[in-house]
């Protein structure tokens, strides 16, 4: 029987994160203005897929990465390029509010993200299995950095230091999600993409 890979159950597609990004910039100035950090999308994702999450804004910059590593055709490059351009303007428009949900949205995260480890570093038996799912909480923390305003330092020390209890539980190895993709998360940056939690 073929080896599973960690990250097989949580494989999404190109198709997959166009949908979400297309219909959460319908929804991005309506959100960007509200006071929520999770907004309901009104989309489906396809059958077989994992039913999408709330728009976020970690959840957009996290889908517009794995769209633009995915291989695609020209007329997809192209609506991903549009849909790009108006991420940027809504961006430019509203940036301050952008800079805003940015830093509450790395504050929840760095949150859940810490709390998973939490679990993870107690329990490793319990909890490893969901690593290549949980881990998009750690990737969204790195897109939303350069985002933030006013963040405080605290929050990047933070940061840091689960960085360092991460690592001693982690094993370098294969990169977890869809191989396609790869390309778009160097190691250099995005370690934690490539290899498995100790048990």
């Amino acid at each position: 029987m073929a080896r599973r890979r960690l990250g097989e159950g949580y494989l999404t597609s190109f198709s997959y994160e166009i949908g979400y990004l297309r219909a959460g910039v319908s929804a991005l100035e309506d959100y960007l203005l509200s006071h929520e950090l999770y907004w309901p999308l009104d989309a489906n994702a396809l059958p077989g897929e994992r039913p999408y999450p709330e728009l976020t804004l970690g959840g957009i910059l996290l889908a517009r990465t794995r769209a633009w590593a995915y291989p695609k055709s020209l007329s997809h490059q192209a609506e991903l390029q549009n849909l790009d351009e108006q991420i940027e303007a809504e961006k430019n428009h509203w940036r301050v509010a952008w800079g805003k949900k940015a830093s509450r949205s790395f504050q929840a995260r760095l949150k859940l993200w810490g709390d998973y480890l939490d679990e993870t570093i107690d329990k490793p038996e319990a909890n490893a299995d969901r690593f290549a799912y949980e881990v998009e909480r750690r990737v969204m923390l790195h897109l939303l950095s350069p985002e933030t305003e006013n963040l405080p330092q605290a929050y990047r020390d933070m940061l840091a230091a689960l960085d360092l209890r991460l690592r001693g539980v982690f094993h370098a190895g294969e990169f977890i999600w869809d191989p396609q993709i790869s390309s778009g998360f160097p190691t250099e940056e995005y370690w934690y993409l490539y290899g498995t939690l100790l048990s």
